[in-house]
Order: structure tokens, then C-alpha cells, then sequence
């Protein structure tokens, strides 16, 4: 997606559409706004399911008193206009990215408390969701506008029970069907249908057991992989996935590396196959969903590998805000997998939101949030693996349209495991 397609659908949902009838939803005490944007309603889609409502969440960066903040506007139809609304509970939260999610970072019962309280200030946009799920149900879908780069945890967002309205309390990603997106309200409905292709690292084999039941066209060279992309071939795709090792940095863009490659080398690459296919990319790599708010090429913008797969073509991203090495992450994008491949005609965004509702349920049966420590005073691992769980299946993020699907063709000829170029 180009420059000037990014520009014309920002316009589109940010156009100056009156607002519905009735008062504004009020501001709870202790936030503030400013001059409202006036977030229209998205575009019409011709995919577009006849019992489906879209909410749009926009969250912009500003300063507040010299400090890092954001703010927030929403819209949705039937439910009041919440206006750009901020204060000093918006500041830059540091310590709730999920990129600490891991083994040996934050004890995963506090990091899970710290997305607690942070949800609790939140409540203007809390409140105004659970408005949305009162008045659409399940057919409401969610999209997070998002360009702070502040590394906000949305799926991990905690909305507050609703007893008379029969609504739980739980996280986001688990509760409502939700989406990302860069630039603009996501126009187009993809359902890429076709082969896998996909790259593996050396100690990533094991992935390529994923895709055993499907036509599958695996790499093992970067440079090949990255070459075959900017080819079109003779079968249809329908997954770019890519098993491999990831890096991010706070401020130097040649550190952001997939597979060993930089962003700017993704960047280069036309790849043609996204551009004409639209399959659905999903990066099994740590970091491979955090953006850098870059200016030092002399523009100001979001670089990440999940913006470049987007501006390429790409129907959709799925992409981890943290580190996925640990084997329990891994056993979770196994299960993401399958959750979005079995069964065609169920969007990604709902399946996604069904895998993580199955880990919020089973973790909501161990009881309570642990402490850190037993009553004989020592670390509760147990507990904490199954917070981590958790946290882990709302690490994975999915960019792309709330309706999109995929299709993966049938089993290959060479089966798992067949050797193209680029091969050790």
C-alpha cells in the first residue's frame, strides 16, 4: 500500500462526518478533551456480513506537560461518540508492553497487574466498549487505530463486568472480535486462497509441521525466500509464514531484524506475490509486531515488519509484541494456527479471539491472579506459568480487516519438509 492509498484512507475515516444525533458521551471526572476530530464512520464494505457493526478505536500521541501521553476517540453506530479524551492518567506506560512477557523478565502475576491498573484508567474507553457490546453483541468488530508506538497492549485491555447486561469481565482479545491496523480503517475484505509459503530458521524446523495437511513451499535461505516473494508464481498463496529469530531497538532502525535481514532490506523487496495474492503473513518471531517511531531518515512514521507486510499488499498480519522463544509460546502459535486454518470461512479476527477466550477460560478456573510466592514464602511457578500462558496468547496481535479469512490449499506432493532452493 502506497503513500498516497495510506493518505485517502486516513480521509475516509477521519472525514468530517456529522455525529449522531443526541449529547456526546460525557468525559468521567478526571479526564479531559480536546477539540474533538470527528471520527466518522468507516467505509462501507460490500463483504461486509449483514449482522456485522464496526467500532473504531483511534489513539494519538501527544505531550502532556513535557511527558509522553496519548488519547483517545472512538465511534461507533447506534452507541454516543466518545471525544478525543486524555489526561494524566494517558501517560506513556513503560511498564505494561508485553515485550516483558518472558522467561526471566517480570514476574508474569505483576506485569498482568500493572495491564490491571492501567485498564482501570482507562475507563472512559472501557465504559464506551462496553456500551458497543451491550448494543451489537457479537456481531460487533473491533478495529485499534494505533500509531503512538507506545507498545500498548489493546488485546490485554481488561473491560469491567456488566452483570445486568450478562457481560464478563475479562481481556479484550478475549472478549470482543478485534483488529489493527496502520493508517486508516482497513478497506478491503481479503480471503487469500492457496499454498503456504514459508521460512524457517535452523532451530525453528519443527514449525514446518504446522502446515503438514497443506500444499506447502518451504525456505530455508533469506535471501531466497525474501527473492521468491518479488516472483509471481504459477499457484495462488495463501500464508507467508515465517518461523525465525527477531530484534527491535527503541531508536536505531537497522536493528529491527527478521530472520537476520533489516527492515530496510524487507523494505526494498517489492514482493509481488502479497501485492497480487493478499495472503495472510504470520510471523512466528520475537518482537515482529513492535513499530519505532523513526524520524532520522528524514520522515516521520512507524517503521516495523508489520507496516511493510501491509504497505506490500499483505490481507493481513499476525505478529508477536514480545518475545516467543520460551516453548510455551511456541506451543501457543501451533495452536494459532490451527485455530485460524481450520475452518475457512471463519474470519481471522474470530478465531483468534475464540483461541484466546479458550486460555482466558481455563486460566479464570485456576482462581485468582497469584502472588509471586507461596505461604512458605517460596516463588510459585506453577501459578506463574499459567498467568504467563495468558499473556502469551494476547502477545499475538492480528492486523488486517475484522471479516478477513484464509484458505490454505490441500496436502503437497513432497509432503512436510521438501527441500527448495536455498537449503542448507
Amino acid at each position: 500500500m502506497g503513500e498516497d492509498r495510506r493518505r485517502l484512507i486516513g480521509k475516509l475515516v477521519a472525514s468530517a462526518v456529522q455525529a449522531l444525533p443526541g449529547q456526546r458521551t460525557p468525559v468521567p471526572e478526571g479526564a479531559r478533551t480536546a477539540e474533538p476530530r470527528r471520527l466518522g464512520p468507516a467505509p462501507a464494505h460490500t463483504g461486509r456480513a449483514p449482522d456485522t457493526t464496526y467500532a473504531s478505536v483511534l489513539v494519538h500521541r501527544h505531550s502532556n506537560g513535557g511527558r509522553e501521553a496519548f488519547g483517545v476517540e472512538a465511534w461507533c453506530q447506534g452507541v454516543e461518540t466518545l471525544p478525543y479524551t486524555t489526561g494524566d492518567d494517558f501517560l506513556r506506560p513503560y511498564d505494561i508492553s508485553l515485550g516483558h512477557a518472558r522467561r526471566g523478565g517480570t514476574a508474569p502475576s505483576e506485569l498482568f497487574k500493572s495491564i490491571e491498573r492501567w485498564s482501570g484508567y482507562q475507563h472512559p474507553l472501557t465504559e464506551w466498549i462496553n456500551r458497543c457490546r451491550q448494543a451489537h453483541g457479537d456481531a460487533l468488530q473491533l478495529v485499534i487505530l494505533d500509531e503512538t508506538g507506545f507498545d500498548l497492549p489493546w488485546e490485554a485491555l481488561i473491560l469491567p463486568a456488566v452483570p445486568a447486561a450478562g457481560l464478563p469481565e475479562g481481556p479484550l482479545g478475549a472478549l470482543v472480535d478485534m483488529a489493527r491496523w496502520l493508517g486508516g480503517f482497513p478497506v478491503d475484505v481479503a480471503a487469500p486462497s492457496g499454498a503456504v509459503v514459508g521460512f524457517f530458521h535452523s532451530d525453528m524446523m519443527s514449525d514446518q509441521n504446522f502446515f503438514q495437511s497443506y500444499e506447502h513451499r518451504p525456505h530455508f535461505g533469506i535471501e531466497t525466500f525474501l527473492k521468491s516473494l518479488d516472483d509471481l508464481p504459477a499457484k495462488p498463496t495463501g500464508m507467508v509464514y515465517m518461523g525465525c529469530h527477531g530484534t527491535f531497538d527503541h531508536e536505531v532502525l537497522a536493528n529491527l531484524t527478521l530472520a537476520g535481514a533489516t527492515w530496510a532490506d524487507y523494505q526494498r523487496h517489492g514482493m509481488q506475490v502479497l501485492g497480487r495474492e493478499h495472503a495472510l503473513v504470520c510471523l512466528n518471531a520475537c518482537h515482529s509486531g513492535r513499530l519505532l517511531d523513526y524520524d532520522r531518515d528524514g520522515r516521520q512514521g512507524l517503521r516495523g515488519f508489520t507496516q511493510v507486510f501491509l504497505e506490500k499488499g499483505a490481507g493481513g498480519c499476525i505478529v508477536s509484541a514480545g518475545e516467543v522463544g520460551d516453548a510455551e509460546a511456541r506451543v501457543m502459535i501451533r495452536r494459532i494456527v490451527d485455530t485460524v486454518t481450520e475452518d475457512p470461512e471463519r474470519p481471522v479476527a474470530r478465531a483468534l479471539r475464540s483461541f484466546r477466550a479458550d486460555v482466558h477460560t481455563a486460566f479464570a478456573a485456576e482462581g485468582d491472579v497469584p502472588m509471586m510466592v507461596r505461604d512458605d514464602g517460596t516463588f510459585d511457578t506453577d501459578r506463574q506459568r499459567s498467568v504467563l500462558r495468558l499473556l502469551y496468547s494476547l502477545m499475538f496481535q492480528y492486523y488486517g480487516h475484522p471479516l478477513s479469512t484464509v484458505r490454505l490449499s490441500g496436502r503437497s506432493q513432497g509432503g512436510p519438509g521438501r527441500t527448495e532452493a536455498g537449503a542448507p
